[in-house]
């Protein structure tokens, strides 16, 4: 029994720690929009092209597959005419800094001495004192997720999510992206009420 607590609690840090580490997605949405009304979609055109045409595409085709796919799973469908709502999305890497503080304790010691009482010599322990705390700033790179949905009949966004994570390069990977969308859509249901 105790061997079955201690790998219970060995689970439930490890998911503690787990969820800790993911990204937070904050959403906003109109008040007045009741979105289980829509079930259709399409994607505007992206104005995301550049001098990295090909490295967009590849970021595009990534978005849209983890979009479509969440939608998808959501009852919602994508048409080419007549959508609900238009879909579009933004990425943004941005360099930053990031600082940590670890405190910081002093060496335990001891000190041996000689009683005369006892004609023994004895040990004295002293333990590691906290000192305060080491700062530490170093730079990361973050990448954004931005999702927003228009309503095709008014033009105005009925809704957007977005979170950000820390990335290994200038472009976002597949799997970022994925994770990103994932996180974002989590919190989809909670705007439907």
């Amino acid at each position: 029994m105790l061997k079955g607590m201690k790998v219970l609690g060995s689970l439930a840090m490890a998911a503690f720690i787990l969820a800790s580490c993911s990204s937070v997605a904050h959403i906003e949405k109109d008040k007045d929009v009741d979105l289980s009304k829509y079930r259709t979609f399409s994607w505007l055109d992206s104005d995301h092209k550049g001098k990295n045409s090909r490295a967009n595409d590849l970021v595009e085709q990534n978005v849209r597959e983890a979009v479509n796919k969440e939608l998808e799973e959501e009852g919602w469908r994508e048409v080419r005419n007549n959508p609900d709502v238009f879909l579009s999305y933004d990425i943004l890497v941005e360099r930053t800094t990031k600082s940590s503080n670890n405190p910081v304790y002093s060496q335990p010691y001891s000190r041996v001495y000689y009683n005369p009482l006892t004609r023994r010599w004895g040990r004295i322990i002293y333990p590691s004192q906290f000192l305060g705390y080491d700062n530490e700033s170093y730079a990361v790179k973050e990448g954004t997720v931005t999702i927003s949905m228009i309503d095709s009949r008014t033009d105005k966004t009925i809704w957007q999510g977005w979170t950000t994570d820390e990335v290994n390069s200038n472009n976002m990977t597949k799997k970022e992206i994925r994770n990103s969308v994932k996180t974002i859509f989590k919190k989809f249901d909670t705007a439907k009420r």
